[in-house]
């Protein structure tokens, strides 16, 4: 699916500059890029959902001996 996106002159530059320096393509280095903040926007956001379902108690937690005994690893 194509998308475009408008970058600034210097992060134009930056990414024209690695790709010219390494015999990739932009585009390969776009794709890295956003694959790898997306990962980290999925951990953040969907943790910080997490926490704030903990927080209004509506998240079920247990504590590490409860799964311990749970799986059958307590000491």
């Amino acid at each position: 699916m194509p998308t475009s996106i408008r970058l600034t002159p210097e992060i134009e530059e930056r990414l024209n500059f690695l790709a010219a320096q390494t015999g990739r393509s932009k585009a390969f280095y776009l794709r890295e890029i956003i694959k790898r903040g997306l990962d980290d926007m999925e951990d953040y956001f969907l943790a910080a959902d997490v926490l704030e379902r903990v927080r209004k108690g509506k998240e079920k937690i247990c504590s590490s001996a409860e799964i311990k005994k749970d799986r059958g690893l307590e000491d």
